[in-house]
């Protein structure tokens, strides 16, 4: 069976949205179980990342408007077309693995390639 290629909507997403593999899994984490309020901490647990991971992910989905969170516990709440996409994106997650992981971690060479470009440098 050929390969489906990863759909526009998903890579605009992830583009957009997803900065590491343990976000993604975060998100996904709680779309799964979207009456749930869990902890950094326990995800990280749950998730196998470290608390820190958990953490940066949590706080950049929040910010963008996919999560709520109150005394330090976060629970799915997005829009129902952000939730289409998440949905969307769990469902392609489970047949694309590879290109999903691919496409965020390319994402993030590219980015530290860019802002490398402006390091400065001393000459010996």
């Amino acid at each position: 069976m050929p390969k489906q290629p990863l759909a526009k909507t998903i890579q605009d997403f992830i583009l957009d949205h997803i900065h590491t593999v343990a976000q993604m899994e975060a998100l996904l984490f709680l779309h799964a179980q979207p009456r749930e309020r869990w902890a950094a901490a326990e995800m990280a647990k749950r998730l196998y990342a470290t608390e820190r991971e958990i953490v940066i992910a949590l706080a950049a989905l929040h910010r963008d408007g996919f999560l709520s969170e109150a005394d330090g516990h976060y629970q799915f709440d997005a829009s129902p077309e952000r939730a289409a996409l998440v949905a969307e994106l769990a469902e392609a997650y489970r047949h694309q693995l590879i290109p999903i992981t691919n496409l965020i971690h390319g994402k993030r060479r590219n980015i530290n390639a860019f802002s490398d470009a402006f390091k400065l440098r001393r000459d010996r």
